[in-house]
């Protein structure tokens, strides 16, 4: 086995061993720049493998073009087999010995195009989130969380601090802001001077409203 292969061998062993660790350490779910580098270790070990498999087959290719270039001339010809048909034999080899290597080339070609499809939908989510994020933590503040009430009596509501009356009447939905999250949304009702009542549009179930908490439109993303 010549240095190259046993130098490619290693490589890919490497490559192959790299990220074994890496899904062994895992310990929570992926992140997008997680995503992006397992995708391209798996592009440069099909590259390194179809690299091997290309060496492999233009050495075959070229040991056959020798034979053929070496091939006794025909003399007699016999019954069963030539030279010339020997010749024959070895031309349709080096020829299907070059459409495997062009298929090969056209597998990397196809694995470098999925790498950089995956790579380029998670940078796309994580680019979503990010603005996502941004928009939230900029919105205006609309009103503010006054107090929450859970009564079997008079219900589920929030008193709310109107903070922009221009922008808030009944009907008006308000997302319930906390840091760059949406853990809700509350729907005005009666407004008067000292504020407004705001009821949820969805039960907060994990986590309940709490005063001080900022209410702001809903950002389009």
């Amino acid at each position: 086995m010549d240095t190259l292969k046993i130098l490619l061998g290693a490589t890919v062993a490497l490559l192959l061993g790299a990220l074994g660790v890496s899904l062994y350490n895992q310990k929570a779910p992926a992140q997008s720049a997680d995503s992006v580098e397992k995708a391209e270790l798996m592009r440069q070990i099909e590259e390194l493998r179809l690299e091997q498999d290309r060496l492999q087959i233009e050495k075959q290719r070229l040991a056959l073009q020798q034979a053929a270039a070496q091939a006794p001339p025909v003399v007699v010809p016999a019954p069963s087999s030539t030279p010339a048909a020997d010749v024959a034999a070895m031309q349709d080899q080096i020829a299907q010995l070059q459409a495997d290597k062009e298929k090969a080339e056209r597998d990397a070609a196809t694995a470098d195009r999925e790498a950089a499809f995956v790579g380029g939908r998670e940078i796309e989510n994580h680019d979503k989130e990010a603005r996502r994020a941004r928009l939230i933590s900029q919105a205006l503040v609309i009103a503010r969380v006054k107090e929450w009430v859970e009564s079997p009596d008079a219900g589920t509501f929030a008193t709310v601090d109107i903070v922009m009356p221009e922008n808030v009447q009944p009907g008006t939905i308000l997302c319930l802001r906390r840091k760059t999250g949406i853990l809700g949304r509350l729907k005005i009702g009666d407004v008067n001077i000292e504020g407004a009542i705001a009821n949820p549009v969805s039960a907060f179930t994990e986590t309940r409203p709490q005063a001080g908490d900022e209410l702001i439109l809903d950002p389009t993303f």
